[in-house]
Parts: C-alpha cells; structure tokens; sequence
C-alpha cells in the first residue's frame, strides 16, 4: 500500500533566512528518484530557541534535518556524537536520530564539493597546488576532505592573516602542507583555485594579484547564479576555466540524503535541471 505524506517519513531544514531554501526541491527529487516515503520541509529556526526546536522536531518523530546558516555551529553543540569531519570544522549541517534516540551530526559541504569538482568536472586534485581564499565556516567545512583528495599543498588566503593562519595551524598535515597567506602577498601560480568568501555574493572580488593564475588553472566559486559570478568572470579573463558551486549544492544534499535513507542518489539530472531553471 502506498504511504499517505501523513506516514511519510519526516525531513526538513532549519535556517534563518530560510525562504530561499532549495533543500525541498532537491530532496523531494531524490526521494522520487529512488522512491523513498519522505517528507522534507524548511523550518524558520527562532534565534533564541532554536535548539529547542530541533529537540521538539525528533521527539515527534522527525528522521532527520539540515542546518544552514546561522545555526551550524549551534548545531554542532546539540550532537551527541559526531563525524570525524564535523568535529574538524566546528560545525554540522546534518543530523539524524540514532535508534538510542542520540543526535547524530555531520558535515556534508567539503565531500559534496569534491565529488561536484573530481566526479562532474572530472578535476583532479592529486598532486596539484591549491589556493583556497577565505577563512570563515564556509572553508572551514571543506578543508578536511580537500587535504584528504591529496592535493601537494595548500594555501588558505585571506584578507586577516591570523585567521587563515589558525585554520592552516588546525588542519595541517605533513603528508600535505597548509600554509596561510594574506591576499596581497600571493606569491606564484596554482593548479586550482577555491573561492570561499562570500564575496561574490555582493558581487565583489577579493584583493588577488593576478599572477595566482596561470595556463590550465582551474577555479571553483562555492557560489553560483543565473550569470558567471564576478570571481569566474575575472578567472575567465585571465585565460583559466572552471564552474560555481551549484554542483556542490546537490552534492551535499546527496550525502545528506544518503545518511538517512542509505540510497546514494545520482545527481546529474537534477544538476541540468536546476542550472536550466537558472537560465
């Protein structure tokens, strides 16, 4: 017998905005793809009783939930147990009931990056020379699965020194190399470059000599838009290829997904269909 949405396993994701949320569109995709009995609703998390929300969520019944900003280092506090990858970044974006009724927490943002950069844009990062700019949550999150891809090295920039430097100090392993660099003071070219900030959000680009860049330099904005953002504009201009973040969007969701249901879904479709509804 077919589940009513009344028997339909709960869902959803907790933001502050959270109207602009794409995360209901993508996981009602996945469940129709591989046909899982879910619900997914976005939820207004309240600033002051935000954990008290979550808690109320899984008491009656809920599987499991994302967190975006600003709640995932909140988040992180509510777990009881944790992924090796969220305790490295501070932070969760997804959570899941275990059967003792403790809350599970990960981080899904670095592995859906990587899998949209390596798997989609068929990119490899083994060996290569990484330049990561930014040093806030957003990069926190993805700099344990990116030194994990084997890149040579990696250089967090910046635009305060000792925050980039606290992260490098944090991640550093000798097998790879993170060092800490303000923008202005760059030195040499790189094999690929991540865009971490939020600048492109306002449409702004950080302070980078254009000698990062050389031929074949590929680089990555974790933003994306109906147009090029102004990052890949000036990446263009300067001869280097490369995509936002729209993959890693539906990546992370992917990985969520597969935490609660144990169902990976495929994420092409969804991918074209949603930078075609951009467009």
């Amino acid at each position: 017998m077919t589940k009513t949405s009344i028997e339909r396993d709960q869902y959803g994701v907790f933001g502050n905005p959270i109207e602009h949320s794409k995360s209901p569109v993508i996981h009602h995709f996945f469940a129709e793809l591989t046909q899982q009995p879910i619900q997914y609703s976005k939820f207004l998390g309240d600033l002051d009783s935000f954990e008290q929300q979550v808690k109320t969520f899984f008491e009656q019944g809920g599987k499991g939930l994302n967190v975006t900003v600003p709640f995932k280092e909140r988040a992180f506090q509510l777990c009881d147990v944790l992924s090796s990858r969220a305790q490295q970044a501070g932070a969760v974006n997804t959570l899941l009931i275990g059967k003792n009724g403790d809350i599970f927490g990960d981080t899904t943002d670095g592995v859906g990056m990587i899998r949209d950069i390596c798997d989609n844009h068929s990119q490899s990062l083994t060996d290569k020379r990484v330049l990561v700019l930014g040093a806030g949550g957003a990069v926190r999150g993805i700099l344990e699965p990116l030194r994990d891809a084997g890149p040579s090295t990696i250089v967090v920039a910046n635009r305060t020194l000792s925050k980039a430097q606290a992260l490098a100090d944090h991640f550093h392993k000798q097998t790879t190399p993170i060092t800490a660099s303000a923008f202005e003071t760059l030195e040499g070219h790189f094999d690929v470059i991540i865009n971490g900030t939020s600048a492109s959000l306002d449409g702004d680009l950080p302070p980078l000599p254009d000698s990062v860049i050389k031929t074949g330099t590929w680089c990555y904005d974790m933003m994306y838009g109906k147009e090029p953002t102004v990052f890949l504009k000036w990446a263009q201009t300067l001869g280097a290829n490369g995509s936002d973040g729209l993959g890693m969007l539906v990546e992370q969701a992917a990985e969520s997904f597969y935490l609660w249901r144990m169902q990976r879904p495929d994420t092409c479709l969804l991918i074209q269909k949603m930078r075609d509804d951009l467009s």
